[in-house]
């Protein structure tokens, strides 16, 4: 029953979002809201979606901070020299943009954490898909497998979830993947490729005019196309009737207009070392990631705008992406809430291990990698790692694959993962682009499963993942 009730809720979901039926904040609490009733629940109800908010409330808190700590760096001009390295590099090359982005999500996405990675990419890159007529969703595509596949590295969470989870080294989990990871990003930068032709393709080279991008914060936007999401945006309006909803990137950042009242020329060297000194404490693991974004955005706010009007004024900037995508952070925590609360992760668990034939069992571990992709994607990581991982790898230790083996092959499905609902910093990307959901998965979610699959065939050809 509870089985049922789990794939159900969850197929449910997924329709109402790719159909445009219902937004992800709506679907989010309505729809385990009622499978939760149905599985009698009860008054039960209220005491699950507190757990699964007090479980999400950190990632709330970081999300919150990061934004507004990102968004006075971006106010202040600290990304605009990357912005015009990057626009002297794409030129008028559409193909040349969508490949950068790509790069420059990787990179950044050396840090660990998804949020950061796609504020970064978002804020220096959305400017110049408006500018050049290129669909943003092809930049919540690439920025998201980039992200995506770069996620199994130990600091990003899957690798230490699944060793933690087994008595395992992160480092013995990641390290014989390393091949894995390389070919993951090749298929990437293969997509990126693709897509970045296309584009060029069906806009052609456009020529850049001198005038500032998104040069107002009223700039405007409109939603992307019907037809999938194709369809670009066009940018850098001046806010007339016919505009619609103001641009994210004109709230994040307050238009990247070079002659901007934020900017601040002459703490450049200081916000570049306050921003150096935080990623590498992030990496250091010193302090919890929400504690430190609260210090850092309560420092950017006191030291670049000293006056407490102006602090009110930068907060009030991003107050649309922050209630945007904490909202979805909560409400993701009503269906991790009613997923866990009502015992539907166990069950689905033990009827996973309950349907694999026994003579299958020799090949769990690259069963494993493949139920990785879609279990990861309606489970949260901690659901996955610590309640399925397990039972799994305990069955296939009498067919003698080691625990570290099904660990490896359990991370292959990230790049799906990271493509989530249920993972908030995906809903902030698609929130700073201005990108429904559902265009997003519509493009993404295939390329992200090729993505997977490639890693998983990489590690049982070179060994790291037995086959049989």
């Amino acid at each position: 029953m509870l089985v049922a009730l789990g794939f159900l809720m969850v197929a449910t979901f997924m329709y109402l979002i790719l159909a445009k039926r219902a937004t992800p904040v709506v679907g989010l609490i309505l729809v385990p809201v009622a499978f939760g009733l149905v599985a009698g629940a009860g008054t039960d109800l209220g005491s699950m979606v507190l757990d699964g908010i007090e479980s999400l409330a950190p990632t709330a808190a970081l999300l919150f901070f990061a934004i507004i700590f990102f968004g006075i760096m971006i106010d202040v001009g600290l990304f605009d020299p990357l912005v015009r390295l990057i626009l002297r590099l794409v030129r008028d090359d559409p193909a040349r943009l969508v490949v950068g982005t790509a790069v420059l999500a990787m990179v950044v996405s050396l840090d660990g954490d998804g949020s950061t990675t796609f504020i970064i990419t978002t804020s220096a890159m959305l400017p110049l898909y408006l500018k050049l007529r290129v669909s943003p969703v092809v930049l919540t595509v690439v920025a998201g497998l980039s992200n995506a596949t770069m996620n199994i590295i130990p600091w990003g969470g899957p690798t230490v979830r699944a060793a933690s989870a087994l008595g395992l080294s992160p480092s013995e989990v990641f390290v014989p993947m390393i091949p894995s990871l390389i070919a993951g990003l090749v298929v990437v930068m293969l997509f990126s490729v693709h897509l970045g032709v296309m584009e060029r393709r069906r806009i052609g080279k456009l020529v850049l005019t001198s005038e500032p991008i998104l040069a107002a914060a009223g700039s405007t936007r409109t939603p992307t196309g019907s037809a999938g999401g194709d369809e670009p945006r066009t940018g850098g309006g001046s806010g007339d009737a016919g505009g619609g909803e103001v641009g994210e990137v004109g709230q994040l950042a307050g238009g990247l207009d070079p002659n901007r009242a934020t900017l601040r020329p002459r703490l450049l060297p200081f916000n570049a070392g306050l921003t150096a000194v935080l990623l590498v404490v992030l990496g250091l693991d010193i302090l919890p990631i929400p504690v430190l974004f609260m210090i850092a955005a309560g420092i950017a706010l006191a030291v670049n705008f000293p006056r407490v009007a102006d602090q009110s004024e930068a907060i009030a900037r991003h107050s649309s992406s922050i209630v945007s995508v904490v909202a979805m952070v909560f409400a993701a925590a009503v269906l991790t809430g009613v997923f866990q609360g009502t015992g539907m992760v166990e069950e689905m668990a033990l009827w996973l291990t309950g349907v694999i034939p026994d003579g299958l069992g020799p090949f769990l571990a690259v069963i494993t990698g493949v139920l990785s992709i879609p279990f990861t994607f309606f489970m949260t990581n901690d659901a996955f790692y610590f309640g399925v991982l397990p039972v799994l790898t305990e069955t296939a230790a009498q067919y003698g694959i080691e625990p570290v083996e099904m660990a490896r092959a359990s991370i292959t499905g990230q790049p799906v993962h990271m493509q989530s609902p249920l993972v908030p910093a995906i809903l902030l990307l698609v929130t700073l682009a201005g990108v429904s959901l559902a265009d997003h998965h519509r493009k993404v979610l295939w390329r992200a499963a090729l993505v997977s699959i490639v890693m998983l065939v990489v590690g049982v050809v070179l060994g790291q993942i037995p086959l049989g």
